[in-house]
């Protein structure tokens, strides 16, 4: 690029010294020319402020008073930052030198493009993707994500099957490109979500805005996971089940909706019941828990849908069941999807 627009790399911490000292020297060797880093911190009680602000004088810290979850914690901090593209980026990421310009190349050569993501592998198999992200997500029609090179809990090896650059459903919030002013429009993420499936959410405004997302191959991150809650946590659990019922009533048209959570409510049952039979009791609570959460917002949500624009097909969403092709069908990868079955 002749012209280097400014970024912001912008990372979230709560009580994280253990990440930031580990991962913040790849992320402070960027060599991005007209780059910013900032820590956004979440009312932290460890000393991961005073470890940045004594090892990394440079790194600017942005304060909030008190823990507001990823999506507020987020809306928060961006507010006093000052930059052409936001990079959110979790604080267990090890990025290489030159992470930051390929995406921006892709962000600044598609003007109706508002996000997109790297390739995200693992941390710890580094040959394999990452579960968060991976080689970017997408979202079956009731409303479970799932990636190119991980469907469920089944990761791929990277072979360059996921080289070339496409349109995603949604980027993931591990290592999130958005433009500025597409962050403004949008009005952020959604701080009722408070953790878990903003990004798709965010993304799915997006795209009924007009905008598309986007997925940048050329750079490459390794992704930790489960750096604030691990995957078998029962609030996870309960936040993931709560935010896609939430997505859903927000963004899907009005009778498409009605039908579509009530079907996810049976499906529902049947992970609330298999969670039983596992002996992971919290975990079926934290089921039942979001289902009552959902109707007890239920008008506040609804409120929600009027601010959006006219409904449009998303790209990316598959018109079927990711559940019924992976349990019933055999089919554990991307590429065994019927591409027929993806708007």
């Amino acid at each position: 690029m002749n012209h280097y627009p400014k970024v912001a790399v912008v990372i979230l911490n709560w009580n994280g010294r253990f990440f930031l000292e580990k991962f913040l020297p790849s992320v402070y060797n960027s060599d991005y020319p007209n780059v910013e880093f900032i820590v956004g911190d979440n009312g932290s009680m460890d000393d991961s402020v005073e470890f940045v602000t004594t090892f990394y004088p440079a790194i600017r810290i942005v304060k909030n008073d008190s823990n507001l979850g990823f999506a507020g914690g987020y809306n928060a901090v961006l507010k006093a930052v000052e930059a052409d593209y936001y990079v959110l980026l979790n604080s267990d990421v090890e990025v290489s030198a030159n992470w930051i310009t390929p995406v921006v190349e892709l962000l600044e050569t598609n003007p109706d493009m508002a996000a997109a993501q790297p390739k995200i592998r693992s941390y710890y198999l580094r040959d394999h993707f990452e579960h968060a992200g991976a080689a970017g997500g997408f979202m079956d029609h009731y409303g479970f994500p799932f990636c190119r090179g991980r469907m469920l809990h089944v990761l791929e090896k990277d072979l360059g099957q996921y080289d070339t650059p496409c349109e995603l459903f949604w980027a993931s919030g591990a290592a999130f490109f958005i433009k500025r002013q597409h962050w403004e429009l949008s009005g952020g993420f959604d701080a009722d979500f408070f953790a878990h499936m903003e990004e798709v959410d965010l993304c799915w405004r997006l795209q009924l805005a007009g905008y598309r997302i986007g997925y940048c191959p050329q750079s490459v991150v390794y992704h930790v996971g489960g750096g604030t809650l691990p995957s078998s946590n029962p609030r996870k659990t309960y936040l993931n089940f709560r935010n896609s019922l939430f997505m859903l009533q927000k963004n899907l048209p009005l009778l498409e909706a009605v039908w579509v959570v009530f079907a996810r409510m049976w499906i529902d049952l049947l992970a609330l019941i298999h969670f039983i039979v596992q002996g992971k009791f919290q975990d079926a609570w934290a089921v039942s828990r979001s289902h009552q959460r959902f109707f007890l917002d239920f008008f506040k949500t609804a409120k929600k849908r009027k601010r959006h624009g006219p409904k449009v097909r998303p790209m990316g969403m598959y018109r079927g069941s990711l559940v019924w092709a992976f349990y019933i069908q055999g089919k554990t990868l991307f590429g065994k999807l019927d591409r027929r079955r993806f708007l």
